[in-house]
């Protein structure tokens, strides 16, 4: 199948790889000509402008957007008017699924199919594969599906779930969760997660560090290491974490300053527009504000409120809990 990709930065290009090496054919642009030239010396064919990229594909054509989501709507503007009814342009990257909603409709009126895939799968993509959560009709889900299938990682990549039937595509990897925005509204439920999910270790983590040497010196790698095997906690993400800690145990590389790509900031906007309690998803992301000191000078109000009803000086370094009373049986 033949397909022109937009966009080849970490996760187009190597979609553009697994993709080659599936037997597909590849048109691709990016506005940087070196990444165009690396996508030719994989087998792509490379152009120089979204209106070349285009005249390459024989209709009815399919177009993957991998850029941020800020410059969807711009890219969308340069293709539609070289776009012709029963093309189809795929967003695959992470945009609101709001936006999805708009742009389909819009497309819709010169007879073009739009469709968003939630793509999940990172750097590795290229090895492991990529999740993929796809809104838009059921006959733009068919008619790109060889793609979806080439991108995504089979069923080896996961034990089957005992009791379920067997076949489907997200026992492959990929699924049509709906019409238009129903991809990324997924993908953005599943970022939230993912914040969360990442959150609950670095927490855990940080616990064992603060506790040594003092009390324990914890050897946070091997911890890792070990908690991988056999433990109800184990998952791809620690996997990470245990090959960071092994490469650098203290984080030294680290600021520790986490962004936050949006996707976390539009689920608890929907979480609220829908009235669904979400307060795990909400701490995680208001954390990731936090480690950009965005609660520095809350914490100063704190001290200056302490010093004034109290008297207290302001601690430096760490700070040691006062002694708790030891609690007694009732004779």
């Amino acid at each position: 199948m033949q397909l022109g990709m937009i966009g080849l930065g970490r996760m187009g290009g190597n979609m553009v790889r697994r993709l080659l090496a599936a037997g597909h054919r590849c048109v691709v642009y990016d506005v940087d000509p070196s990444a165009r030239a690396a996508a030719a010396r994989q087998g792509a064919t490379a152009c120089d402008s979204l209106a070349a990229l285009v005249s390459a594909l024989e209709p009815p054509r399919v177009l993957w957007v991998m850029v941020p989501a800020a410059l969807v709507d711009e890219v969308l503007a340069g293709l539609a008017p070289l776009l012709r009814a029963a093309d189809i342009v795929v967003d695959g990257g992470n945009s609101l699924w709001r936006d999805d909603v708009r742009r389909a409709a819009g497309l819709a009126a010169s007879g073009v199919e739009y469709m968003d895939v939630g793509t999940s799968g990172g750097v590795r993509g290229l090895e492991r594969g990529y999740c993929l959560m796809v809104g838009g009709s059921a006959d733009g889900f068919s008619r790109i599906e060889p793609l979806l299938l080439a991108l995504a990682p089979g069923s080896a990549a996961a034990a089957p779930t005992p009791g379920r039937p067997v076949g489907g595509s997200a026992e492959q990897g990929y699924m049509h969760c709906g019409p238009a925005g129903a991809g990324h509204f997924v993908k953005m439920v599943h970022n939230a997660i993912e914040y969360g999910i990442m959150a609950a270790y670095a927490e855990g983590f940080n616990l064992l560090h603060q506790a040594g040497p003092e009390h324990y010196d914890f050897d946070l790698p091997e911890i890792a290491e070990l908690w991988r095997r056999g433990s109800v906690i184990g998952s791809w993400l620690l996997d990470l974490t245990s090959q960071a800690l092994y490469a650098d145990p203290g984080l030294q590389r680290y600021a520790g300053k986490v962004a936050d790509s949006g996707e976390g900031r539009w689920a608890l906007n929907a979480a609220v527009d829908l009235g669904v309690p979400v307060p795990i998803l909400a701490a995680s992301l208001f954390g990731r504000f936090e480690s950009r000191d965005g609660a520095e000078f809350a914490m100063k109000t704190l001290s200056a409120m302490r010093e004034q009803f109290g008297g207290h000086t302001e601690a430096h370094g760490p700070v040691s809990a006062p002694p708790q009373p030891e609690l007694k049986k009732r004779p």
